[in-house]
């Protein structure tokens, strides 16, 4: 059973039309399999407006199958997945894509061969490209390191910079709910801490909800105004990010014994 450090707030009865009480995205009881292994349990997890939320959790703890069980791949066999009051659980994958949703997977997955300027074109193909030269100049503003490789191949591009253009390309759909899936990995703490602060500021700044999978415990919680704990496919822990920060049991696990 999940020990809730704070109750957030829930929505009441069919959720038919959003309000500011009802989740933006509400994950009730999934159940994910791969073959006959259950790689989640029975998941709930609450996203509501204007919020960053972390899942936090080990690697195999379930993490990016969430992600990928929320965008349709792989399908949930149980349980339901809400967004904006709309049950999205078998909808097929381009038209969650449709409905303002954007993810940046793990593993980056950009287009190695296109340019950067071609990578973020194919993330404004979603929208339509009604807002493209608009949302190209907010990307470059966020990333000034994309605008000096506009020509470069993603290919070519360092692991940073490959994070910034896979985040940017998800951005230029003009997303209502911005999905990350281990956007530190790999990476420097200098260039890090560059991903945490654009991903602070987009949530400042145009209150963009984001949904944030990470291995980096100490930094996810400290930017997220709430955490769940996964563990084993099941959700072990949720509360504020500030107070999962001070759990002993959650700096034993991901905090290298307390030490950051």
């Amino acid at each position: 059973m999940s020990d809730t450090l704070t109750t957030a707030p829930r929505s009441a009865g069919a959720p038919l039309a959003p309000t500011d009480a009802t989740p933006m995205l509400a994950v009730r009881g999934v159940k994910t399999f791969y073959g006959n292994i259950m790689a989640l349990k029975g998941v709930d997890v609450d996203v509501h407006r204007g919020e960053i939320v972390t899942l936090i959790g080990s690697n195999g703890a379930g993490k990016s199958t969430l992600m990928m069980t929320i965008f349709g791949q792989p399908r949930a066999r149980e349980g339901q997945i809400l967004y904006e009051g709309r049950d999205i659980t078998q909808m097929p994958t381009h038209e969650i894509a449709h409905l303002k949703i954007a993810q940046s997977p793990e593993g980056r997955r950009i287009f190695p061969r296109m340019t950067v300027f071609e990578n973020l074109q194919m993330g404004a193909s979603v929208d339509g490209f009604a807002h493209f030269e608009q949302d190209l100049e907010k990307v470059f503003v966020l990333f000034p390191r994309l605008k000096e490789r506009i020509n470069q191949r993603g290919g070519t591009l360092s692991g940073g910079e490959q994070q910034m253009l896979a985040i940017g390309r998800a951005l230029m759909s003009r997303p209502r709910l911005l999905m990350l899936d281990e956007p530190s990995l790999g990476l420097a703490p200098l260039i890090v801490k560059q991903i945490f602060d654009a991903i602070r500021e987009l949530n400042r700044a145009e209150g963009l909800t984001v949904f944030l999978v990470e291995q980096n415990a100490f930094h996810a919680l400290k930017l997220a105004h709430r955490g769940y704990v996964l563990v084993n496919g099941l959700v072990t822990l949720s509360g504020e990010g500030r107070e999962l920060l001070e759990r002993p049991e959650v700096r034993a696990a991901y905090l290298e014994g307390g030490k950051h």
